[in-house]
């Protein structure tokens, strides 16, 4: 058997000092992390959660801290994160603690298989939505489902950013700057349509249980609107 691709856990942090011990943990749990990286991208030399990560960096050999290099904000921080992954793959964990890190061995495997884009998903049998604002729920759900049974997306999910991503696929892609966490739709939706292998495993989301989230669903809705749109337009579709 071929050993198991490394992979460079990108994670976005914004104050998120009260979840990132716990989700890097939970990395550690899942996961081994000598033959992997952990990526924290921060905004700001202030941001709180900086001083916790120096308490247990030690701990963890491959944890580096990165300053996001392209301005403020969850979009670019991720931009940068891509940018200094060194592993075949890159995975966006948020630092919330809402995404079901017990996939990681699976979605690392499907990626050792051919996959370019593994989407855990809440929307497909087997998977599930625990908390979280309802309405925000109800139209990432309808979108899901509304672009795999109509425009045919190998995933039901595609708005969740806990996704793995083949490093050399995101290089070719060529990603905006400008925008938030619907990056991950545009992503899904670029890479389906230029004809990368897209699959999907059903997952457990929970609302987080600390700190506060930058998600603004009416301030960022017209640019998941774009992506959905985009998703109907004639392109080379994805091989199943």
């Amino acid at each position: 058997m071929s050993p198991a691709p490394a992979v460079s856990f990108v994670i976005p942090v914004y104050e998120e000092g009260e979840n990132i011990t716990r989700v890097i943990e939970g990395l550690c749990g899942s996961v081994d992390l000598s033959a992997h990286e952990i990526l924290v991208v921060y905004d700001r030399e202030t941001d709180g959660t900086l001083p916790v990560i120096a308490r247990v960096a030690h701990d963890y050999p491959t944890l580096r801290t990165v300053r996001n290099a392209f301005g403020g904000g969850a979009r670019r921080a991720l931009l940068t994160g891509f940018a200094e992954a060194k592993g075949e793959g890159a995975c966006v964990v948020m630092a919330d603690g809402s995404d079901d890190l017990a996939l990681l061995p699976r979605m690392i495997a499907l990626l050792g298989e051919g996959w370019d884009v593994i989407c855990p998903s809440r929307y497909m049998p087997g998977g599930r939505q625990i908390g979280g604002p309802w309405l925000k729920g109800a139209m990432s759900r309808l979108a899901g489902l509304t672009l795999h049974r109509l425009a045919g997306l190998p995933t039901r999910d595609p708005t969740n950013n806990f996704k793995l991503y083949r490093a050399s696929m995101l290089r070719a892609l060529d990603l905006e700057r400008e925008g938030g966490f619907e990056i991950a739709l545009e992503i899904t939706v670029k890479a389906w349509q230029a004809g990368c292998r897209v699959t999907e495993i059903p997952a457990t989301w929970r609302d987080r249980t600390a700190g506060h989230s930058r998600f603004r669903l009416w301030g960022w809705l017209p640019r998941y609107l774009r992506w959905y749109a985009r998703a109907f337009l004639p392109s080379r579709r994805g091989r199943a």
